[in-house]
């Protein structure tokens, strides 16, 4: 990663609404954090430990009480996840409509969005036929890569 596409990644973090940011990648580690609360960390190095043998007693095993776990909430439809990291525009310029709304039919292949990154614009395209039931993004939005965009059913 090179000079230039950092600074468009701390362009794009800086005005999206993505809160932490931590990327490693080959031997680059960068990362970005606008919480207010959070400071540096200082790393120091760990004083060195000598092992010295010990005895240990044994422990009688009990067996700790089983908590009852909730079925997870199924979501219906399919995801449609962004590929790659960037701002997300719901239209193709400012003053035309979004590519859709909540309710819309959609077919293979329908744009669904635009994600701009390092200013080439890709174009998200719908992978399954069926109605928008659900908008996770908002325009010009950060997204990262993974991040669901769309929900289909």
């Amino acid at each position: 990663m090179n000079f230039a596409e950092i600074k468009e990644l701390l362009e794009l973090f800086e005005a999206g609404s993505i809160r932490e940011l931590d990327l490693n990648q080959g031997d680059l580690s960068l990362y970005l954090n606008k919480n207010e609360d959070s400071r540096p960390v200082v790393q120091e190095s760990a004083p060195q430990m000598v092992a010295t043998p010990t005895q240990i007693a044994p422990v009688e095993a009990t067996q700790a009480p089983v908590a009852e776990s909730k079925p997870a909430v199924e979501v219906e439809g399919t995801a449609v996840k962004s590929p790659i990291v960037g701002v997300v525009y719901t239209s193709s310029e400012p003053s035309a409509p979004s590519f859709v709304s909540v309710g819309d039919k959609v077919a293979v292949g329908d744009t669904l969005c635009i994600v701009e990154a390092m200013k080439i614009m890709n174009e998200i395209k719908s992978d399954v036929a069926g109605i928008v039931t659900e908008i996770l993004i908002e325009n010009e939005d950060v997204v990262e890569f993974g991040q669901a965009l769309f929900r289909i059913a």
